[in-house]
C-alpha cells in the first residue's frame, strides 16, 4: 500500500499553495503553540524517544494540526497513512488495518494520522479501538471539534488530547515574515494593512499564506487596509461552524438566560467557548436575546450587550472573554418580557393577511392640489398642536378595526409604558 506521507515528488509540483511549500519541517518554524512543543514538552519527548503514543489534536483551522502530526511522524520507526475522514470509508481502514497487522507481524509500527476524525460515525471510530488497544496502530487525528463531544468515550479513553490555540497576531507576523522572506516578489504593506491582514485571517496559518498566495498572484505591490480590503472582497467565508452541539449549546444558553439562571448560562457558555465557538456569533445571539426575552422590559439591555461587543472587540482575547461573562449575567438577572417579540409575529401574521392596503386618506400628504381634491390629507391633526400630544386618530387602513399588537406586561420599564397606553386608551375613549 502506498505510504500517503509520501512526499517524494512534492517538490515537483509547480501548483503547491504557499501554505504547503512553507509547511514546518522543524518544530521550531512551528508558531503559536510554545504550550506544546516548547523545551522538555511531551511532544518532543515523544519525537526523541521514538515512542509515539495515540493522541487527538483538538484546535481550530489552522492552527497547525497536520503540520504537527507529520513532524511527529518523521519517525522512521514507523510505517504511516494518512487519511481524511472526509474522503474515507470502512473499506479503506479495513485495508490500512489489515496491512499494519502485516507490518506487526514484521515488526515494523504503523501509525495513522486521520484529519477531520470527528466526521467518522461511532461505528468507523469504533473500529478503531481493538487496533489501538493490542498496540497494531498509533492513532493520531485531528479535530477542530471539542473531542468529548465529537468523539466517542472509548476512543477518547485511549488517546490523550491536546488542545491547539487560534495563533495571536504576535506569531501570524512570524510567520508573515517568514512567506515574504520566501516568495519572489516585493510586497510593500502598511501597518494598518497588514493588521487588517491579519484580522481577515483570524488566527488562521493557512488563510494568511493563502492570501498572501493571492497577493503575490495579484498586481498589488502595495497594500494599505482600504486595496486589501477591496482584493478580499470577494473571498469566501472561511469558516462555518454548523455541527450538531453548536446549535443545542447555544440553545441551552439561550433557554437558561430566558429562565433567568445565571449559573446555567454561565455553564453552557463556558461550555461553548471551550468548545472553540466564535465570540462574536455568541455576542450576535445575545442581542437577539436583549430583544426576543428582555425587550422593553428593561431597554437597556440592548445597548448594554453593544458596549459589551465593542469593549472585546477593543481588549481582544483571553481579557476580553469577560464581556460575555458580565452580559450573560445581565441578561439572566434582568426583568423579562416577550411582548415585543409576540407584536412582531402578530404584526406581520396581519400584514400578510390584508394585503397591500393602503393608509387612510388622511394620514397621507396631498402634495398638489389634484391629491387635495381626492380627500388626501384632510382632517389629519398634527398631535403636537394639542396639549394632550394626542389626536387618537386611526392609523390602519380603513377596513381593518384596530389591532393591539404589542401588549407590554407588568414588569420592569414595560410596567411604565403600559400605565402609558392605558392612559392614551382613556384620552381616546373621552
Amino acid at each position: 500500500m502506498k505510504n500517503l506521507f509520501d512526499n517524494s515528488d512534492l517538490n515537483q509540483t509547480i501548483n503547491k499553495p504557499l501554505s504547503e511549500k512553507l509547511r514546518p519541517k522543524i518544530f521550531d518554524e512551528v508558531f503559536g503553540q510554545d504550550h506544546l512543543i516548547k523545551d522538555n514538552s511531551f511532544f518532543l519527548k515523544m519525537l526523541e524517544t521514538g515512542k509515539i503514543s495515540s493522541l487527538i489534536l483538538w484546535g481550530p483551522p489552522g492552527s497547525g494540526k497536520t503540520t504537527i502530526a507529520r513532524l511527529l511522524c518523521s519517525s522512521k520507526k514507523y510505517d504511516f497513512f494518512k487519511i481524511s475522514a472526509v474522503h474515507s470509508g470502512v473499506a479503506e481502514i479495513k485495508k490500512i488495518l489489515d496491512s499494519a497487522r502485516i507490518n506487526i507481524s514484521r515488526g515494523i509500527k504503523t501509525l495513522l494520522f486521520i484529519d477531520e476524525i470527528h466526521r467518522f460515525n461511532k461505528a468507523q471510530q469504533d473500529s478503531f479501538l481493538g487496533a489501538i488497544e493490542e498496540g497494531i496502530i498509533v492513532l493520531i487525528g485531528a479535530t477542530t471539534e471539542n473531542p468529548s463531544f465529537s468523539l466517542n468515550d472509548a476512543l477518547i479513553s485511549r488517546c490523550n488530547i491536546f488542545r491547539l490555540n487560534s495563533i495571536p497576531n504576535s506569531e501570524l507576523e512570524k510567520i508573515f515574515n517568514r512567506a515574504i522572506k520566501f516568495i519572489s516578489k516585493k510586497i510593500i504593506i502598511t501597518d494598518d494593512g497588514k493588521n487588517a491582514l491579519f484580522d481577515i485571517a483570524d488566527g488562521d496559518a493557512r488563510s494568511l499564506l493563502n492570501i498572501i498566495d493571492m497577493i503575490n498572484d495579484s498586481e498589488l505591490n502595495k497594500l494599505d487596509k482600504s486595496s486589501l480590503s477591496s482584493l478580499m472582497s470577494v473571498r469566501p467565508l472561511r469558516y462555518d461552524k454548523s455541527g450538531e452541539y453548536h446549535y443545542n449549546l447555544i440553545s441551552a444558553l439561550h433557554k437558561s438566560i430566558r429562565g433567568s439562571d445565571p449559573d446555567a448560562s454561565l455553564y453552557w457558555l463556558s461550555r461553548m467557548l471551550l468548545g472553540g465557538e466564535d465570540h462574536l456569533y455568541i455576542f450576535r445571539r445575545l442581542l437577539r436575546i436583549a430583544s426576543e426575552d428582555i425587550g422593553l422590559a428593561d431597554p437597556s439591555a440592548l445597548t448594554k450587550i453593544i458596549s459589551a461587543r465593542e469593549s472585546f472587540q477593543v481588549v481582544g482575547l483571553p481579557e476580553g472573554e469577560i464581556f460575555l461573562y458580565q452580559s450573560v449575567i445581565y441578561l439572566s438577572a434582568a426583568e423579562k418580557s416577550n411582548s415585543v417579540y409576540l407584536a412582531q409575529i402578530s404584526a406581520l401574521e396581519t400584514a400578510k393577511k390584508y394585503g397591500s392596503l393602503a393608509p387612510p386618506k388622511h394620514i397621507i400628504n396631498a402634495p398638489n392640489n389634484f391629491m387635495k381634491k381626492l380627500g388626501y390629507s384632510k382632517d389629519y391633526i398634527y398631535d403636537h398642536l394639542l396639549e394632550s400630544n394626542f389626536s387618537g386618530q386611526n392609523y390602519f387602513p380603513e377596513t381593518i378595526k384596530k389591532k393591539i399588537f404589542y401588549e407590554p406586561k407588568s414588569f420592569g420599564y414595560e410596567k411604565i409604558i403600559k400605565e402609558k397606553l392605558l392612559k392614551l386608551k382613556k384620552l381616546k375613549q373621552n
